[in-house]
C-alpha cells in the first residue's frame, strides 16, 4: 500500500523533508493535495482517535502519524535511512529536532508577532528578529552541524554513520531554504562549514534526489512557505 502524505499543495514547507525521504528511498507515495486538492485532502482523512495538530501528517495503512521528525522517525526504518543501532536512531532522531527547531525560527523571522498577520503588518519586528537569526543564528546552526559531520567516527560524509540518512537529506533541505531566504547571510555562514558544502553537494548529486529535483513534483520556493526571500531581512 503507497504512503499518503498530507501536506498542502502549493508549498514546500515542513512537507518537503518528508517528500525528500520519500523519493531518495524510491518509495510509493500519494501527494494528496497536489492529486485531490485541499478540499479533498481533508476529506480524504478520516480524524483518527489521536489526531494530527497541523500537516504534514502521513498515512501508513492504519497507522497516521503528525509531526514532521516523528514521521521521518517512523520512516527511517522502513525506507533504510537510518541506522540500525538504538544510539544511531537516537541520535539521527536529535539531528532532526534540531533542524525542526531552526525551521522555526525561520518561520518566526519573517512573522515573529503573529502567524495569523501578513508580514507588511510586522515588518518592522521582522528586520529586528531576521537580523539576530541572520547575524546570529544561521552561523550558530551550520556551525554545529559542521562540528557534527567532523566528528562522527565514520567520516565527515554523513551525519550518523558512513551512509546517508533522513537526516542528511533534511540538512540539505534547510541549507536549501536557507540559500533562498537569506542568500547572503547563508554564503557568508557556509564560507566557514566546508563539511556542510560538501554534504549538500553529496545530496544534490544523488540519483533520485537529482530526478526529484528537476521533475514537476518538486515546488519551486515561494513567498507563502515558511523559506521566504525578503531581501530587505537579508541585510
Amino acid at each position: 500500500m503507497a504512503y499518503e502524505l498530507y501536506y498542502w499543495p502549493s508549498i514546500q514547507g515542513r512537507g518537503e523533508f518528508v517528500r525528500l525521504a520519500l523519493e531518495e528511498a524510491g518509495a510509493e507515495y500519494v501527494d494528496v493535495a497536489r492529486q485531490d486538492g485541499i478540499d479533498g485532502m481533508m476529506a480524504g482523512l478520516e480524524v483518527p482517535p489521536r489526531p494530527p495538530f497541523a500537516p504534514p501528517y502521513l498515512r501508513d495503512g492504519d497507522l497516521v502519524v503528525g509531526q514532521t521528525a516523528a514521521i521521518l522517525l517512523h520512516l527511517g526504518p522502513r525506507l533504510g535511512l537510518v541506522g540500525e543501532s538504538e544510539a544511531d536512531r537516537i541520535w539521527t532522531h536529535q539531528i532532526q529536532l534540531t533542524i525542526a527547531d531552526a525551521v522555526a525560527e525561520v518561520h518566526d523571522s519573517h512573522h515573529p508577532i503573529a502567524s495569523a498577520l501578513y508580514y507588511e503588518e510586522q515588518k518592522t519586528e521582522a528586520a529586528r528578529r531576521a537580523g539576530d537569526f541572520r547575524d546570529n543564528r544561521i552561523p550558530k546552526f551550520l556551525n554545529w552541524f559542521e562540528q557534527v559531520l567532523a566528528a562522527n567516527p565514520a567520516g565527515p560524509r554523513h551525519l550518523v554513520g558512513d551512509r546517508l540518512s533522513y537526516a542528511d537529506l533534511s540538512l540539505f533541505q534547510l541549507v536549501e531554504g536557507l540559500a533562498y531566504a537569506f542568500p547572503q547571510a547563508t554564503e557568508r555562514a557556509l564560507s566557514s562549514t566546508p563539511k556542510v558544502v560538501a554534504l549538500h553537494r553529496l545530496v544534490a548529486s544523488r540519483p533520485r534526489i537529482a530526478a526529484y529535483l528537476a521533475s514537476d513534483r518538486h515546488i519551486p520556493f515561494n513567498e507563502d512557505g515558511i523559506f521566504r526571500r525578503y531581501p530587505e531581512l537579508d541585510g
